[in-house]
């Protein structure tokens, strides 16, 4: 499952990491038309700093593992409350949930199209650790 994909679908798919690692509140802003340093962004809510960590940890390592994709830079504030993987088309925001009402990036970002949850499930759906195994 290594093949080349577009921005969009690699949008669909690292939500759908985020998701089978049970971070919350994701949602995926298509920034294409309105910035031009991103296609999208996918931002995440975690519950404590250790998951904040743990989840950007384990995306880094799974977008390694199944793309051979590296980010092009990583940041994190002081105490580990947001952390952001920049995949250069993708950026992923990883925050724990008093920064994700502090910065409201969505609100920033308004004019930005959000990609429903259903469609994004059902864009990565072949990805996701807890598919059904049909006989």
């Amino acid at each position: 499952m290594t093949d080349k994909i577009n921005s969009y679908k690699f949008a669909c798919i690292v939500a759908r990491f985020l998701e089978d690692k049970i971070a919350g509140n994701i949602s995926i802003l298509n920034i294409s038309n309105v910035s031009s340093f991103a296609d999208y962004f996918v931002i995440c809510s975690a519950q404590t700093t250790t998951q904040v960590k743990a989840l950007t940890e384990n995306l880094s390592d799974k977008i390694k593992n199944v793309f051979s994709r590296l980010p092009l830079g990583k940041e994190n504030d002081v105490k580990n409350r947001w952390n952001l993987i920049d995949y250069g088309d993708v950026v992923v925001h990883i925050l724990q949930e008093d920064e994700r009402a502090t910065y409201a990036i969505e609100k920033f970002w308004n004019h930005a199209f959000s990609i429903p949850r259903d469609t994004w499930l059902k864009e990565s759906e072949e990805y996701s650790e807890y598919k059904e195994i049909t006989k």
